[in-house]
C-alpha cells in the first residue's frame, strides 16, 4: 500500500493537534480541578448540576428570607412584650381602684393614668418597621392600624392577611402577626345588657349590673337561644327570670333566684354562664315591709344588639352619607349579612348592592334592593342615607357583635368609668364597681389573647431554627454532590496528563523518524 506524502502529514498532524488538546485539557483541570465546564464534557453530569445549582440558589433565598423573618419576628415579640407590660399595669390600677377605702380622686389619679397608658398602647400598636410598615397592619404596611374615632372608640384599619415567605420546599411562614389577630379578638366578657322596665322612674331600690360571661361555652349554647330574658323582682327574697317565650327558667338561676335584701354588698347572680352583680338598697321605712319595697322592680336582659359603623368611600360621585345603621330584621341579618364586614354600592341614586368586604371584580352581591325614602334595607340591616347617592357610591360597612373587644375599647373605658365622681352615691359606686369588674375581665382576656400571640411568634421562632438545621443539612449535601459530580480527582489528573505528554512526545518523535524516510533523503 502507498502512502503519498500528503496523506502522511495531514494523518501526523492530525494526531498530533488531537494529542496536543487532549494534554491542554488535561493541564487546565489538573490546574482548576474542574471536570465538567462545559455540557460537553459530560451531558448528564451537566444536567444534574444544574438542577443542583437551582437548589443552590432557592436554598440561599430560603436562607435570606428566614433572616428577614427572624427580624421581624424579633421586633414583634419585643413590642407585644412591651404591651403586655403596659396592660399588666392596667390591670394593677383597676384593681386598686376596687379598694373601698379609694376616694374619688384616689380612682381619678389612676384614671389620669390610664390615659397615658391609652396613648402608650395607642403608639405601640401603630409601630413601623425598619422600612415604614406597620408592623401590625396585615398586608396594608402604609396604613396605620389603629386609629381613634369621634366618639373615643377605635378601629382597626388592617386587614387580616399575613405575609407569608417560602422557607423551605413546599413550607412558608408568615412574617407578621396582624393587629386583629392579636388586638381586636380578644374575648369581650362584657357583653350583655340590662334595662329597667319597672317602675317607671328608677327609685335606685335594685341595680342590676350589665352581666359578664363567665362560661362562653355556656352562654352560646343556652343563653342566646332564648334572649331576651325578663328578670322580675317578686319579693325582697326572691327573683324570676323567664325567657322570650315567656317561660320560667329560674331554676337555671343560682341559688334558684334567691337573694339577700339585708346585705349591702354586691351579690352575684349567676345564669347561663352569665354574672350579674345586684344590689339591694332599701331606703329609710322600706324595714317595715321590704317585700312591697321591692316587688315589682323588672329588668330586660340580652347580649347587646350588633352596631355598624359605616364610613365613606373615597372618590364617591356625591356627597352623600350613610348617618346610621340597624338590624330591622334578625332572621335576614344572621342568614345573609357578612360577618367580616360590608360594603353597600350604589348603582344608581335609589338602587343599590350590597357586597362581602373586600370589594373585588369578581364578587357577587348577597343583596340588593332599593331606597325607600331616606333608608336601604339590605339583608336585614336598615341604612339611614343622607342626600342623593350617585351611581358608584361606596360604603364601608363594619360590624361590631360585641363578642371581641379591642384593648384599646377596654382601656378607654375603664378610664372613663374611673374618672367619673361617685360623691359617695351607693348606687354611683355599684355601677363604678360593675364598670370596673368588667374593665378588670376583658383587660384579662385581652392579655391572654396577647399571650397566644407572643405563643405564636415563639412559635414561629422555633420552627425557624428546625429549618435552619434542616436548610444547612441540604445546603451540604447539595455542595458535596455537586463536587463530586463537577471535580476532579487530583492523582487521577496527573497520572492522565503525564501520559498524554508521553503520547504526544511518541507523536512528535514518529513524525520525526518518520519523515526521514523519504525519497529525498536517500539522494
Amino acid at each position: 500500500m502507498r502512502i503519498s506524502t500528503g496523506q502522511f502529514y495531514e494523518s501526523s498532524a492530525a494526531n498530533y493537534q488531537r494529542n496536543f488538546a487532549n494534554v491542554v485539557k488535561s493541564s487546565e483541570e489538573a490546574s482548576s480541578l474542574v471536570r465538567v465546564n462545559t455540557a460537553a464534557d459530560d451531558p448528564v453530569g451537566a444536567s444534574r448540576l444544574l438542577q443542583l445549582g437551582q437548589q443552590a440558589s432557592m436554598l440561599d433565598q430560603y436562607s435570606s428570607n428566614m433572616t428577614t423573618i427572624k427580624a421581624t419576628l424579633g421586633q414583634t415579640e419585643a413590642v407585644m412584650t412591651s404591651i403586655g407590660n403596659v396592660l399588666q399595669r392596667a390591670k394593677e390600677l383597676a384593681l386598686g381602684a376596687g379598694n373601698a377605702g379609694y376616694t374619688d380622686a384616689d380612682r381619678q389619679a389612676n384614671s389620669s393614668e390610664l390615659g397615658q397608658i391609652e396613648e402608650q398602647l395607642l403608639s405601640l400598636m401603630n409601630t413601623k418597621d425598619e422600612n415604614g410598615k406597620y408592623i401590625f397592619s396585615g398586608s396594608k404596611g402604609d396604613v396605620a392600624p389603629f386609629s381613634r374615632n369621634t366618639d373615643g372608640t377605635y378601629s382597626y384599619n388592617g386587614d387580616q392577611v399575613t405575609l407569608d415567605l417560602p422557607i423551605g420546599d413546599n413550607q412558608s411562614m408568615a412574617t407578621n402577626s396582624t393587629g386583629w389577630d392579636v388586638f381586636q379578638q380578644a374575648i369581650n366578657t362584657n357583653r350583655t345588657e340590662t334595662s329597667l322596665t319597672a317602675p317607671g322612674v328608677d327609685d335606685g331600690r335594685v341595680s342590676l349590673s350589665n352581666g359578664q360571661v363567665s362560661s362562653d361555652v355556656t352562654y352560646n349554647a343556652k343563653f342566646r337561644s332564648g334572649e331576651p330574658y325578663t328578670v322580675s323582682f317578686l319579693s325582697s327574697t326572691q327573683l324570676k327570670i323567664t325567657d322570650a317565650a315567656g317561660t320560667d327558667v329560674t331554676a337555671e338561676t343560682s341559688q334558684n333566684g334567691v337573694f339577700s335584701s339585708s346585705n349591702a354588698n354586691s351579690q352575684t347572680v349567676s345564669f347561663r354562664g352569665v354574672d350579674l352583680k345586684l344590689n339591694i338598697n332599701l331606703k329609710s321605712g322600706d324595714s317595715a315591709n321590704p317585700d312591697a319595697a321591692i316587688a315589682g322592680h323588672s329588668f330586660t336582659f340580652g347580649a347587646k344588639p350588633d352596631t355598624f359603623t359605616t364610613s365613606r368611600s373615597p372618590g364617591n360621585p356625591s356627597a352623600a352619607l350613610v348617618t346610621g345603621a340597624a338590624v330591622t330584621n334578625a332572621t335576614d341579618y344572621n342568614a345573609s349579612f357578612p360577618n367580616g364586614g360590608a360594603i353597600l354600592k350604589f348603582t344608581s341614586a335609589t338602587d343599590f348592592d350590597l357586597y362581602a368586604a373586600p370589594l373585588t371584580a369578581d364578587s357577587k352581591p348577597v343583596s340588593t334592593g332599593t331606597v325607600a325614602g331616606t333608608t336601604a334595607t339590605a339583608s336585614g340591616v336598615s341604612f339611614t342615607v343622607a342626600g342623593t347617592p350617585g351611581a358608584g357610591d361606596q360604603f364601608s360597612v363594619s360590624v361590631n357583635t360585641h363578642k371581641t373587644q379591642n384593648i384599646l375599647d377596654t382601656v378607654s373605658q375603664l378610664k372613663t368609668a374611673l374618672a367619673t365622681p361617685t360623691n359617695n352615691n351607693p348606687v354611683a359606686i355599684q355601677k363604678m364597681n360593675a364598670a370596673v369588674t368588667a374593665g378588670i375581665g376583658n383587660l384579662t382576656s385581652g392579655i391572654d389573647q396577647l399571650a397566644i400571640g407572643v405563643s405564636s411568634v415563639g412559635g414561629r421562632g422555633a420552627s425557624l431554627v428546625t429549618q435552619t438545621d434542616i436548610n444547612q443539612s441540604m445546603v451540604l449535601a447539595n455542595t458535596q454532590t455537586q463536587s463530586a459530580i463537577r471535580d476532579s480527582d487530583a492523582a487521577d489528573v496527573m497520572t492522565r496528563l503525564t501520559l498524554q505528554q508521553t503520547m504526544l512526545q511518541a507523536s512528535q518523535l514518529a513524525f520525526s523518524k518518520i519523515a526521514q524516510l523519504g525519497l529525498f533523503n536517500k539522494v
